[in-house]
């Protein structure tokens, strides 16, 4: 089996109202993002989704589009979908970094397989190693304290047991909205933050102290990307769990995070890994080292949310039921670009068990929603 054509289309989906997210990078209420579509010599065809984020990872659309289409493409086209690790290898050489980009054609690669085999991609991975349905925190945005607080009730109304806040802004309005979230969902409902790199050291480790009854069973991300320092500094001084995400794509980063005691535990995803491979890779390194994973997001669609799963499900590491991550982001969205939607309710996401990532793409529902 050989890759004998692929084609990439950007397409541009609304959040819904009550579900835009605000962080210390700005505010996300559109998604902007490109799917791919990978097609063999046999007539198998794979989706893929690169969940593009300028201020987060720094890809764009237009430049993913023409990534894919003038450098990444070329180099794969003629492989075999089921040598992942040349083809890794391929698009590595071609080009530095794209993280997302990479993995959209890595997961239609795994997609083909599983399609070709008769199985869903977490079996190809070894599991699952966890039931199906896959239960999610909620991450909210970092909104004035009244709609923190009416959102954090509806939240424990719909079946919520995590819910994350996303702080990293204002240290004092921070620390105003994950009290008035804490002091509403009661305390027998985890909570987390997420500071997204938007805090200094100093800063993180003041409002730390100012929260420390809130009882925060992880903080996210509370230092700026590439300061490992910064981060150990914040566990260290504050005793809080550190969850680390923003500062680790690839299997280097995760190293210096655990050589430089920064984290307790690792928030992974293949869009942002490179792959599915690639995301294997890092859980596997951080297992033998005492680490668990979760799952984080970056308000996928169906696409990009199924190869999380599958991901999940052929994991062992993902220990996602002691530290709940993200499957929802299809949940945020106005309306589904594929013609299956995953099965999410509530804070319940199911993975799907057909061949491949086990979703079908709309392509004309793709094209009648481009990005401008």
């Amino acid at each position: 089996m050989k890759i004998v054509k692929m084609e990439a289309f950007g397409v541009r989906v609304p959040l819904v109202p009550e579900r835009h997210m605000i962080t210390s990078l700005g505010q996300h209420t559109v998604s902007e993002y490109v799917l791919v579509r990978v097609l063999t010599d046999d007539g198998i065809e794979g989706a893929g989704e690169a969940t593009v984020s300028p201020r987060w990872s720094g890809e764009t659309v237009w430049g993913c589009l023409a990534l894919i289409d003038r450098i990444l493409a070329p180099a794969v086209i003629g492989c075999d979908p089921h040598n992942i690790a040349e083809i890794d290898s391929r698009m590595d050489k071609s080009c530095q970094m794209n993280w997302f980009a990479k993995s959209a054609i890595e997961m239609a690669c795994w997609d083909i397989q599983g399609k070709a085999a008769g199985k869903p991609v977490y079996e190809l991975l070894g599991g699952p190693h966890r039931h199906l349905t896959i239960r999610s925190r909620y991450s909210m945005g970092a909104y004035d304290v009244d709609r923190a607080k009416r959102r954090a009730a509806e939240l424990i109304h719909e079946g919520f047991r995590t819910i994350k806040v996303k702080v990293g802004l204002d240290p004092k309005t921070d620390v105003e909205r994950v009290r008035g979230v804490r002091e509403t969902i009661g305390p027998e409902v985890d909570l987390m933050i997420d500071a997204n790199c938007g805090w200094t050291a100093d800063v993180a480790i003041d409002c730390l102290r100012q929260l420390a009854d809130c009882r925060l069973t992880f903080v996210e991300q509370p230092t700026p990307d590439g300061d490992y320092a910064a981060m150990a500094r914040v566990r260290r001084e504050t005793g809080c769990k550190i969850l680390a995400d923003d500062i680790c794509f690839d299997l280097v980063h995760a190293q210096e995070l655990i050589r430089n005691e920064c984290c307790d535990a690792i928030s992974l995803y293949p869009g942002k890994n490179g792959g599915i491979r690639k995301a294997c890779l890092i859980a596997d390194y951080a297992e033998k080292h005492g680490i668990p994973c979760s799952i984080g997001s970056n308000l996928e669609l169906d696409v990009g949310t199924a190869a999380m799963g599958h991901f999940v499900l052929g994991s062992r590491n993902m220990k996602v039921e002691d530290i709940p991550g993200d499957l929802l982001g299809p949940a945020y969205h106005e309306f589904s670009i594929v013609k299956n939607p995953l099965d999410i309710k509530g804070p319940l996401t199911t993975v799907p068990d057909r061949p491949g990532l086990g979703i079908e793409v709309d392509w004309d529902l793709v094209r009648k929603h481009p990005v401008p």
